[in-house]
């Protein structure tokens, strides 16, 4: 056996050549009947070189079948899309508008104002010389604006504001010649609350306060809202369900 590095006469079986040091391939060491031709290499099955079956052919990997594994995946990916169609849905859960009830509190003062006037009217027509037909003239003015601004301010909310509560969105409408629809996703929702004065509170009425990350609307109030604990609570729980549910969504996608 001769090294091919520097041609030195070297044992059998050596690995490295006795005079030079170079390595020596071992393959050189076997008998020629044991080596494999470049061509039996590459006709090997775990050879780089080794042909793979063409796609249909018997061993082909598209040929193989999917199995009991694959057909659960795909009915997974199925059943979770369905459900995400379903969640997608938008259902009302809340329509509302402006009660009269608001401005019991106003109400209530106006009454009391009243009377005192009358009494006022009644004195001053007894104990000066001013004509009754003056002083009860301009207790009739003041007293049909003391009412009158309250009882438009009133028609005016009613006939203009309204208010829609969805599974994903809230819609606050006003106008009446001009009609104007502001959307808020509930998930933009960051903070709800609500204020009842002490006459509020016997009527079940209020005003709720709605902070949100929407750039066109930080800050609403809404104003003269009947049961307005349970409105508010409505618009928190849609608000988390909203967040649970988008998260879901994220994750299975």
């Amino acid at each position: 056996m001769k090294c091919e590095a520097c041609g030195a006469e070297v044992p059998e079986n050596s690995v490295y050549c006795q005079k030079c040091g170079e390595r020596l391939k071992m393959i050189q060491s076997l008998p020629q009947s044991d080596q494999l031709t470049a061509a039996d290499q590459a006709a090997a099955p775990d050879h780089p070189m080794a042909e793979e079956p063409a796609a249909g052919q018997e061993g082909s990997p598209e040929s193989a079948p999917s199995g009991p594994a694959a057909t659960g995946v795909d009915r997974l990916r199925e059943a979770l899309d369905r459900r995400d169609t379903a969640n997608d849905q938008e259902e009302l859960l809340w329509e509302g508008g402006y009660s009269a009830k608001d401005l019991v509190g106003t109400w209530f003062l106006l009454a009391i104002a009243s009377v005192g006037l009358v009494v006022l009217a009644i004195w001053l027509t007894t104990a000066t010389d001013v004509s009754w037909k003056v002083i009860w003239g301009t207790l009739c003015v003041v007293l049909l604006a003391a009412w009158g601004w309250p009882g438009l301010l009133v028609l005016y909310r009613k006939l203009s504001v309204r208010y829609r509560l969805t599974t994903q969105r809230f819609f606050h409408e006003k106008g009446i010649l001009r009609h104007v629809t502001d959307r808020i996703e509930v998930i933009d929702l960051d903070d709800i609350s609500y204020v009842q004065t002490l006459i509020q509170r016997f009527f079940n009425v209020g005003t709720i306060h709605i902070t949100s990350s929407d750039r066109s609307h930080p800050t609403l109030t809404i104003r003269g809202i009947e049961e307005v604990q349970k409105v508010s609570a409505m618009m928190d729980q849609a608000r988390r369900q909203e967040r649970i549910r988008r998260g879901l969504h994220i994750e299975a996608v």
